[in-house]
């Protein structure tokens, strides 16, 4: 009897997590891209729900942002992407954020389960939390297609030599999910 209520408990609970998931992103399911990816004016955004407080993405594309804040969940602590490869580069950009890069991912491919440069910012306690994630593309490669529609902002910087694009993930962006600059992040 009790492995028949777990099993059902387990179940219910699977099933309202579902519920609960596909339910947050009902509103901005049929939505299409647009340039800036817009964000809603009522938001209040947490970080845990930073992804559904953008609108103008299409499912497609909230998909993909979804994933990569999967195959980057690990990361939210700096000492697993220390021990993954991601080195500090010594960028540190007021509205960005402190940079963190796998050299060896720089290539001319963009995966969206890999990010080159992961963005962190320090909290009101000194630890490093992941904000957004960053494709580096080199630029002799042509400008890549990244995510699906057009609301990526791709950046060809010629100081790094490389195309590059921010997706704020983890963190809420009031200026949009690819713009570069987020206004509520201050080096600290």
């Amino acid at each position: 009897m009790k492995k028949i209520k777990r099993t059902l408990f387990f179940g219910l609970s699977l099933s309202l997590f579902i519920l609960i998931s596909y339910g947050c992103n009902k509103g901005m399911v049929d939505r299409p891209a647009n340039e800036f990816a817009k964000v809603k004016t009522d938001n209040n955004a947490s970080p845990a729900f930073a992804l559904n407080s953008y609108t103008g993405l299409s499912s497609t594309t909230l998909r993909e942002l979804q994933l990569a804040r999967a195959a980057t969940a690990k990361y939210k602590n700096i000492q697993n992407a220390i021990a993954d490869g991601y080195r500090d580069i010594h960028v540190d950009v007021d509205n960005m954020g402190h940079h963190y890069m796998k050299v060896s991912l720089v290539d001319g491919t963009f995966d969206i389960s890999h990010p080159e440069i992961l963005v962190y910012n320090k909290d009101q306690r000194g630890v490093q939390q992941l904000l957004a994630v960053e494709y580096a593309v080199p630029l002799q490669e042509p400008q890549p297609e990244g995510f699906t529609g057009d609301g990526d902002l791709w950046d060809g910087n010629t100081g790094f030599g490389l195309w590059l694009l921010h997706a704020w993930v983890w963190d809420y962006n009031p200026n949009g999910v690819f713009n570069p600059m987020n206004p509520k992040v201050q080096i600290n």
